[in-house]
């Protein structure tokens, strides 16, 4: 079955769209996919991953044509970073 697996550092995305036997568990598919090569960093250990902006658990069972999403870490405290509160009358000028 087809399933993606999808990833984005501070420098790039990646979209893979890989091939896994119809009973692949969610970690499965991304060691299979080679993004832990690619993006040494990631450590499914510490990160979260989801299906569909979901979090799963690296054991879930995939069905054909999940995304499957490794998240960054939180680099900024959103208690601590302002509101961007726009205006309706913004629109206007």
């Amino acid at each position: 079955m087809q399933v993606a697996v999808a990833y984005a550092d501070l420098a790039q995305q990646v979209w893979l769209r890989i091939e896994v036997p119809e009973a692949a568990t969610l970690e499965q598919a991304i060691i299979q996919s080679g993004i832990l090569r690619q993006f040494p960093e990631i450590d499914l250990t510490e990160r979260q991953v989801g299906i569909f902006g979901k979090l799963a658990k690296l054991d879930a069972t995939l069905k054909p044509g999940d995304r499957i999403e490794i998240y960054r870490a939180i680099t900024a405290d959103p208690a601590t970073v302002p509101r961007r509160v726009m205006d309706d009358d913004d629109d206007d000028d």
